[in-house]
């Protein structure tokens, strides 16, 4: 399980080191995709398998499972942890997340999840300020 946040830096070669507390549930190798609100998304390979199980048996028939499909596997990479706990992020996936060389390395229960610092930051403070509300609106269900 991943939890807690910690800044890192993404290095001139677009490495990150992966929190050591987080490595051990990673392990050696691990697919970085994309994320949700610009964000990275990095999966050990077995919740990996999970999720592309639960991707499968949407619909190809609903335009929008269709599009969450193709987002989430055509932005997938494989990547390696190297002796000192760096992946590679992917140019496209720089790109795509925004991130500059100050990145939050977050850990959301089964994932980590990868965000350009600045833009971290920015989510944190909204979602603060709508956490009772959601926390009530999730109970409601």
């Amino acid at each position: 399980m991943f939890i807690g946040r910690q800044i890192c830096s993404l290095d001139n070669k677009r490495r990150i080191a992966i929190p050591s507390k987080f490595r051990s549930s990673l392990g050696k190798k691990a697919i970085v995709t994309r994320g949700f609100e610009k964000s990275l998304a990095v999966y050990s390979l077995p919740v990996w398998k999970t999720e592309m199980e639960r991707i499968e048996k949407l619909s190809i028939y609903k335009a929008d499972k269709r599009a969450v499909s193709r987002a989430m596997l055509t932005g997938a990479e494989e990547v390696n942890l190297d002796k000192l706990g760096r992946i590679l992020i992917p140019d496209h996936l720089k790109k795509y997340a925004a991130l500059k060389r100050n990145v939050s390395v977050v850990g959301v229960y089964n994932r980590i999840e990868i965000w350009d610092k600045d833009r971290w930051e920015k989510y944190d403070q909204e979602a603060k300020k709508e956490f009772d509300h959601n926390a009530e609106r999730l109970e409601e269900k």
